[in-house]
This record gives structure tokens, sequence and C-alpha cells, in this order.
């Protein structure tokens, strides 16, 4: 909770000290109330949407040889660490995420409680996407070493792509559709837009349906990597 919350803290900080050097009432013809609220929510979700400490646990595996304990149990190397990574993200989203309700909630700013439900739904379906993302980082590992370094570039541009840094509609045009509409702006900016007013319903099923499409795409390809690895891996080992 303290990494967020020190985040979250940082950008209220930015913003309030953007609008008073602007000596503006709106920014992209949103007011003020609008980006405090999204950087409250933004923190958290953002936390909840990584996955690179998964990520470095399955590239472990297969760099030491561990992952032939996982290979002889009747459950997939994806699957495996896939319920494992859900159920981590449960717990601390019922732990961090009361932490922007109840400030948004006494502070006044802009909040659709009853959004949060569905928001929480639509993150919860980016992680797989995520998850398959990570699993297919991973499955680099029987190719090359070091694997960790595209982890770390992988962060880099999802830090940007969800929202997080700021919202996706402050990228001029046609940059900002584009960035919109790929699926990962599922994991920040299009729930935290949908609970703070700046997306409505349409928005939020479109987010769904991008990132059912990115399964699509991802999981055949990240199969068929792992399928491509596993022939090349000799067994030998933890």
């Amino acid at each position: 909770m303290i990494q967020p919350i020190l985040t979250a803290g940082i950008e209220v900080a930015l913003w309030t000290a953007i609008f008073a050097g602007s000596g503006q009432a709106t920014i992209g013809s949103y007011p003020r109330e609008s980006y405090l609220a999204y950087a409250l929510w933004a923190a958290f979700f953002a936390r909840i949407s990584s996955n690179w400490m998964y990520e470095f646990r399955m590239i472990e595996e297969i760099d030491t040889g561990s992952v032939n304990s996982v290979l002889a149990r009747p459950i997939s190397f994806y699957e495996y660490y896939l319920s494992q990574f859900l159920g981590y993200k449960v717990i601390t989203s019922l732990i961090s995420l009361t932490v922007p309700f109840i400030l948004t909630l006494f502070i006044g700013v802009s909040t659709y409680h009853s959004r949060f439900p569905a928001a929480l739904l639509l993150v919860f379906f980016y992680l797989v996407l995520v998850h398959t993302v990570s699993f297919s980082i991973a499955s680099f590992a029987f190719f090359f070493n070091r694997i960790h370094s595209l982890t770390m570039a992988k962060n880099i541009a999802l830090w940007l792509l969800m929202g997080e840094l700021f919202p996706l509609d402050l990228i001029p045009e046609p940059y900002r559709s584009w960035v919109i509409h790929l699926p990962f702006s599922s994991g920040v900016y299009i729930p935290v837009g949908y609970l703070t007013g700046r997306l409505g319903h349409a928005d939020l099923l479109k987010a769904f349906v991008s990132v059912a499409l990115g399964l699509l795409v991802l999981a055949p390809a990240s199969s068929a990597l792992w399928l491509a690895g596993r022939k090349r891996y000799s067994g030998t080992g933890a």
C-alpha cells in the first residue's frame, strides 16, 4: 500500500501545481477535481495491473531448470502461475483499493462509486492479458539469457500505454485514438476514466472487446513460442 500512496500523493501535488501555474479552470476540458480523482485511482490500479514479480519467477524457473518440478504436475506452466497471480491480486486489491475508495468519499472529488465493480472486472480481465504477455517473455528464456531486460522494457512501455503517468486523452491526435484503442489502456486509463466520469459505458464495453481481441492474438502466439522452447529444453537442472 505504501508505494501507490506515495505515488498518488506526488501525482496529486503535481496536478495541483499544474492548475495553479496555468491559471486555467480546465485542462483538456476537464476541471482540477477530475485530474485529482484520476491521480488517486490511477496509482492503485497501476499497482494492481503490474506483473513483473511473477514474470521474474517464471524466467528464473526456466533459467535454473527448476521448471522441471512444474512440468511434472497435472497443470500447465501458464495455469500454475496464472492461478497464483490472480489470487495475489485479489488479496492486494481488496486491501489497497479501500484507500482511494474512502479518500474520494471524503474529499469530494468526482468519482462514480457505483461503477467500481465493472471497472474492477475489466482490470482482472486485463490481468489475464498481462499474464499472457509475461508468459511469452518468459518463454524467450528457452532461447536467450538475461531475459529480465525485456521485462524492464515492457514495464516502461506499459507505464505509458496504460495511462499511469497521465490520462491518455491528453495525447494529441492521431496518436491518442491509437493508444486508447490498444488493450493496454484497460489497465489504468479505461477503468479509472470510467470511475471518474471521463468515459461512459460504451467505452468500457469497447475495452472488454479490445482485451478479448488481444488475447485472441497473443494466446496462440505465446503457446507456439512455449512449445518451440520446450522442444529446445534439455530437462537438466534442479
